[in-house]
């Protein structure tokens, strides 16, 4: 599954309870159906450290790290690349 995040919170991805129902909807069903799952950030300019938290941390807290071996981040600037680095720091430290 792709799920591109510029039609859902356009430009600054910010909103964490997007990013919630966005995990509980599709990422989550997805894993357990045993699918890959891609998130495409493409025209997305920056992104808060809350809304990627709320996007994956439960994910990676219920399935641990490995679970991203299945999911894959997508059109990432620097500044997304490193939040989504924060956030998975924080979760290999505090898992």
């Amino acid at each position: 599954m792709e799920i591109k995040f510029y039609s859902l919170v356009g430009a600054f991805a910010e909103n964490k309870d997007i990013a919630k129902d966005i995990r509980v909807t599709k990422i989550i069903p997805s894993l357990e159906n045993g699918e890959e799952v891609t998130l495409d950030f493409d025209k997305v300019k920056s992104a808060t450290q809350s809304f990627v938290h709320a996007l994956i941390s439960d994910v990676i807290r219920k399935n641990g790290i490995k679970t991203l071996d299945t999911i894959y981040f997508k059109n990432c600037n620097d500044t997304i690349k490193k939040i989504i680095e924060i956030v998975i720091e924080y979760m290999q430290d505090h898992s």
